[in-house]
């Protein structure tokens, strides 16, 4: 086995493989258009920079009334506008649901290496968000959608709460976390069962915890495989008596174990109201995002110390081509110093020869599709301190498709 194939993971699928779209209309779900453009696209215009927007959660109404827009079914529009007029429930999709049906947003609070990126992949039941070993592995907002006959759950997975931020960048993914915790109707706030217990709101401002308090919480208690059967017990007991929690419920979110048990809970929880989104959708971000998430990923798992936080990883150009051709992905990898950038590459360029391949394999997993990647590694000083860049990067909660 090659050593780059060590590092491939099984996890990677592509959310439409099953739904029958056919190869042009499939998509995690775009909020403004593709990023991905064809070959010839490219020659004839170029490219308009495109701002997605994730820090506010979407009007129901408004998230209908779009759809039938896109769709350009007036009759629909007509219907759907009736029917909310009458108070009844439309779906996303223009599908009616029962009066019971509940939707909302669940925000997954927790420090970093909790298991909350591996939390929301078990509850989704397919991997959107990178895993790693290393803390603080998230930097944006994840957002993934969980959807079933009678609810719809969206779901942000948040950085990894920390208390000294040292860049520009941690401030922002604190901001990140606040933004998700505003915007939620009910929370997961997760910790590590193994370690000792404790007050798990310590970490967090006055302001982030009443606003916590004024929300249904489940204090979700991770890595139980981890642990003794007693100690569980013994730990549950001392958070239901002290964490002040609506509920207290331990899982391992690694081999699936209490997964559905968070979800009852939070189907419960949930208001009563239509879907945000059509049914077949997992996430609301880019194709090139979740690229982009696969090659951080395995910075992350090949490189050690300072590389994986210093790296930001760009897809600069998606270009989709006819099979048998390969679709062409433009990669840029920044660093902050001359240093950091041959330690990327290693000697002779084998390290990051090695990054790539464990980065394609997974890519064409996940895309269903071959693909020839092209990597250009740049020094970019102090980039987690640059304001501008972090706002281009999607770091306040904008995701900006074209390079700078």
């Amino acid at each position: 086995m090659l050593a780059a194939e060590a590092f491939a993971s099984d996890g990677w699928r592509f959310p439409h493989r099953e739904c029958g779209f056919p190869r042009s209309r499939r998509r995690i779900y775009c909020v403004a258009v593709r990023a991905a453009v064809r070959e010839e696209d490219d020659q004839e215009k170029p490219q308009e920079k495109t701002i997605f927007v994730l820090s506010e959660k979407p009007n129901r109404r408004a998230a209908v009334e779009e759809v039938v827009k896109r769709a350009n079914r007036e009759s629909l529009a007509d219907e759907i506008i009736h029917q909310e007029e009458d108070g009844e429930n439309v779906a996303h999709d223009g599908m009616k649901v029962a009066a019971d049906h509940r939707s909302g947003y669940v925000a997954l609070i927790g420090k970093p290496n909790v298991g909350k990126s591996t939390l929301l992949n078990g509850i989704i039941g397919q991997k959107l968000s990178i895993v790693t070993a290393k803390p603080q592995t998230t930097r944006h907002r994840i957002l993934g959608i969980c959807s079933g006959p009678n609810y719809q759950m969206i779901l942000y997975d948040t950085p990894g709460v920390i208390t000294k931020q040292m860049h520009k960048l941690d401030e922002l993914m604190m901001k990140s976390v606040r933004s998700a915790t505003i915007n939620s109707d009910c929370l997961l706030l997760i910790a590590d069962i193994c370690h000792p217990p404790e007050q798990v709101l310590g970490t967090l401002d006055e302001g982030a915890v009443n606003l916590i308090k004024s929300k249904p919480t489940l204090l979700v208690l991770n890595k139980k495989d981890k642990v003794k059967q007693s100690e569980i017990q013994k730990k549950q007991e001392w958070y239901e008596k002290n964490s002040g929690m609506d509920e207290v419920i331990p899982v391992s979110a690694k081999f699936g174990l209490g997964i559905e048990e968070v979800k009852q809970w939070l189907v419960s929880k949930l208001p009563l109201g239509p879907a945000y989104y059509p049914r077949d959708i997992v996430s609301e971000h880019q194709e090139r995002f979740f690229v982009s998430e696969i090659f951080r990923e395995k910075i992350f798992q090949l490189y050690r110390e300072e590389i994986p936080y210093c790296s930001q990883v760009n897809v600069v150009r998606y270009v989709e081509r006819e099979a048998p051709a390969k679709d062409f992905i433009e990669i840029e990898i920044l660093v902050e110093k001359e240093s950091q950038k041959a330690i990327l590459l290693g000697k002779e360029g084998k390290a990051l020869k090695t990054l790539a391949t464990a980065a394609r394999l997974d890519i064409e997993d996940f895309v269903d599709r071959k693909c020839y990647l092209e990597i250009k590694v740049k020094v970019k000083e102090d980039w987690r301190k640059n304001e501008e860049l972090l706002e281009h990067f999607g770091y306040s909660g904008k995701i900006a498709s074209a390079s700078l």
